[in-house]
């Protein structure tokens, strides 16, 4: 039941930051969708990470290097999706309100992701298959 709850607030929390990028998107004082490209990075990020685990569980290997070569790609993802509405507000492709609606909504979306990570990353987890 207590694993339950957690899940229910993560997925509270993951809607939240993406509503907070739509926002940032369809306001009609915005009106432009170029941030919308922050939810593929969203995707992309925790993709590494879950290779270096599967790919350490199945080889028996269980070097650090695998995953230091993973958080290097995650958080290459990470600063692309902090760096791109900054990029694009910069060029005057998108305006400052919406820059930071997508900053915002990035804090919020790698919080639900660290907290996904954490919470079924230990051992009396029922959800194992992640």
């Amino acid at each position: 039941m207590f694993f339950d709850s957690r899940l229910v607030s993560l997925a509270f929390a993951g809607s939240i930051g993406m509503t907070l990028v739509i926002l940032g998107c369809a306001l009609p004082k915005y009106n432009v969708w170029w941030p919308f490209f922050v939810v593929l990075f969203y995707i992309l990020s925790p993709v590494p990470t879950l290779i270096a685990r599967r790919y350490n569980e199945n080889s028996g290997n269980s070097s650090p290097s695998v995953y230091e070569v993973a958080i290097f790609i995650t958080m290459g993802f990470v600063v692309s999706s902090f760096a791109l509405p900054i990029v694009l507000s910069r060029a005057l492709v998108i305006q400052w309100g919406a820059c930071f609606l997508t900053l915002a909504a990035n804090v919020v979306v790698y919080a639900t992701l660290l907290g996904f990570f954490l919470t079924f990353d230990s051992d009396d987890a029922d959800y194992s298959m992640w």
